[in-house]
């Protein structure tokens, strides 16, 4: 059983814990806070990195951990402004029937436990560190071979970034032309041979490769 697996079930079912213990007015909202706080530092993380870099000295770990420092740097920002935000909103606990009490933080929690995880997991991927250790592996299901949650949440936020805010971009065609796509996170655009386009991800695969080559079978 790899190490790495066991260690992120345990921060899962920690921050489950933590958020539930809130209620369920405080789940709620560290659970939105959570999610939209992850989303804002998935696309905005990359320009402040590049501001980074140019801030710290050039080849030290500061440099080299630009990325992550950005990215999880947004999210915590994010997360404890939008929390102390709503809650002063609030303006205290929102009193809720027992039988949506109960079920209703612990489902929270379950959620914002999940969501939190696979952020950070995907954060993982940016921190100068070997391609592999722990057990973790980028193409690898990390959660026991059953979930991936870093994929499903890089798969999340490219499907917000292309439906529910799309912006539209002008794009070459190759034929002297051009074609209307999406600005999508992740999403490289390449024009097909009959003129459409497609998306491309390559978030896990340009990070792994920036740390190091594959581990020999």
């Amino acid at each position: 059983m790899p190490l790495f697996d066991v260690l992120l079930l345990i921060a899962i079912a920690l921050i489950a814990w933590w958020v539930a213990g809130e209620g369920f007015c405080g789940a709620a909202v560290s659970l939105l806070a959570v999610l939209f706080s992850g989303l804002a530092a998935m696309n905005f993380f990359e320009p402040l990195a590049e501001w980074l870099e140019t801030v710290f000295p050039p080849n030290t770990i500061w440099s080299n951990s630009a990325d992550v420092i950005a990215l999880v740097g947004l999210f915590v920002v994010g997360v404890v402004v939008l929390h102390a935000a709503t809650r002063r909103a609030l303006g205290g606990e929102v009193e809720t029937h027992p039988l949506i009490e109960e079920p209703g933080r612990w489902l929270c929690g379950a959620a914002t436990g999940y969501i939190a995880a696979a952020f950070l997991l995907t954060a993982l991927h940016t921190v100068p560190l070997p391609r592999e250790f722990l057990g973790f592996t980028p193409e690898r299901k990390n959660l026991f071979g059953i979930a991936a949650p870093d994929r499903q949440w890089l798969g999340f936020t490219q499907y917000v970034s292309e439906h529910v805010f799309p912006r539209n971009i002008t794009v070459a065609d190759g034929r002297g032309g051009t074609l209307s796509a999406k600005r999508v996170f992740d999403g490289a655009i390449h024009v097909t041979p009959d003129g459409g386009v497609e998306y491309r991800s390559s978030f896990p695969i340009r990070y792994a490769e920036r740390r190091g080559p594959r581990a020999a079978e």
